[in-house]
């Protein structure tokens, strides 16, 4: 997966104003930041522990989660048939998908556990989303958090746990 940044209204009076007055190695990432560049991108530009200048930006609310991108299997690797042009959507079934409200609980545990008190405004947020549109931003910027703060095997065991992923 691929994490796109963008700038939140308190990164954009950053650039605006100065007034947070960041030091000029995050004021630089803020800058690159664009709502179009993944985290991968961005790594390659910014020269010093990129992860951690990032996870440092979104922790301070100068930047959020603007898209996750999947990498999609290429088609040889598909085992299962596609469906033709008039067989209509394909229904999910309910045991594709674990409940939200499950999924929030398990997060916010987890997160409590291995943060404590740095992670209670994301798990604030995590519990009053309503949507899996709305947990997965939150769920990536949960990833960078643990990655900044726990280091790189929480932030793996989390990926696995709860993104359905391997490490990333």
């Amino acid at each position: 997966m691929s994490t796109i940044f963008r700038k939140t209204a308190k990164g954009q009076a950053e650039i605006e104003t100065r007034a947070h007055r960041l030091p000029p190695r995050l004021r630089g990432a803020l800058i690159l930041v664009d709502g179009h560049r993944s985290e991968t991108d961005l790594a390659k530009l910014i020269p010093l522990d990129p992860e951690t200048t990032l996870a440092t930006l979104l922790a301070e609310g100068f930047i959020d989660v603007f898209a996750i991108l999947a990498q999609r299997p290429s088609l040889t690797s598909v085992d299962v048939p596609l469906p033709g042009p008039d067989s209509g959507p394909v229904p999910l079934s309910p045991a594709a998908e674990p409940p939200i409200e499950s999924i929030k609980r398990d997060t916010v545990r987890f997160l409590n556990d291995k943060l404590g008190p740095t992670a209670e405004s994301l798990a604030i947020r995590i519990e009053r989303s309503k949507t899996m549109t709305e947990l997965m931003p939150l769920l990536a910027q949960a990833t960078q958090t643990l990655r900044s703060f726990g280091g790189a095997a929480v932030s793996e065991e989390f990926v696995a746990r709860f993104m359905g992923g391997g490490p990333r």
